[in-house]
């Protein structure tokens, strides 16, 4: 037996194991959880998933619209397309909040699978690579961890997708987005991001957990395109209106 397999089998031994000993539990109401996640099916069918959206920059719509959003009229964003699986909004937040500042983990792999559901529906052209926002040095050492990492790690184990952290880097430690309105954060992130040159992908997805007004994803597309990306998708799990 291969080393590939056996390292294989030793997982799923270990998964079913973890099972066992710390069967998955609702994260929102204490529930058992239901498909190896936690959360409960009734918590599931309860969250604002982003059904109808723009088809390019994926803000929230009312209902079905096949037109763009009016700023994607106005000015098509730099990326080809953003997909959020939910709207920003209760208890979508708590559970990004949580999995952002509060180091619990099992709710980033929550929202992980969340994301890598909404992608698998729209069954588009998988990208080359994956590229979760990355965080400044000084703000990866006062928190430990990037929360779109964890996320990203969830959904190309789930796609078989690889992951590049290292292509692309935050060079500014900016100041915080919020509050910021859409004009003060493009002007915020100017020259926050440097990228590999030429970059080995061209066509990858950039990952976060919250996309806003778009400046930051919008900002490192136009960094990646530098580089050499062709095309380039967001991937966020939740999008505000």
């Amino acid at each position: 037996m291969s080393s590939h397999r056996r390292a294989s089998g030793a997982r799923r031994l270990s998964g079913r194991l973890l099972g066992t000993l710390f069967p998955p539990t609702c994260i929102l109401c204490g529930a058992p959880g239901a498909g190896g996640r936690d959360l409960c099916l009734g918590c599931a069918a309860e969250l604002p998933f982003n059904r109808h959206s723009c088809p390019c920059c994926g803000v929230p719509f009312d209902g079905p619209v096949a037109a763009l959003c009016g700023s994607c009229q106005r000015r098509a964003p730099p990326f080809a397309r953003a997909i959020a699986a939910l709207r920003y909004e209760t208890p979508v937040s708590n559970l990004v909040a949580d999995a952002k500042f509060r180091g619990r983990l099992n709710t980033a792999r929550l929202l992980g699978d969340i994301l890598a559901d909404a992608i698998r529906e729209q069954g588009l052209t998988l990208p080359q690579a994956l590229l979760p926002v990355p965080l400044h040095p000084r703000r990866l050492a006062e928190r430990g961890y990037n929360q779109a990492l964890e996320i990203a790690r969830v959904v190309g184990r789930a796609l078989a997708l690889p992951i590049d952290a290292r292509c692309c880097r935050r060079v500014l430690a900016t100041p915080p987005q919020a509050g910021l309105d859409q004009g003060a954060r493009r002007r915020n992130l100017r020259g926050a991001f440097t990228a590999q040159t030429p970059l080995p992908w061209a066509h990858i997805a950039i990952v976060d957990d919250v996309m806003t007004t778009g400046s930051t994803v919008s900002e490192l597309a136009l960094v990646l395109r530098r580089a050499g990306a062709i095309t380039i998708d967001v991937w966020a799990v939740a999008r505000t209106a």
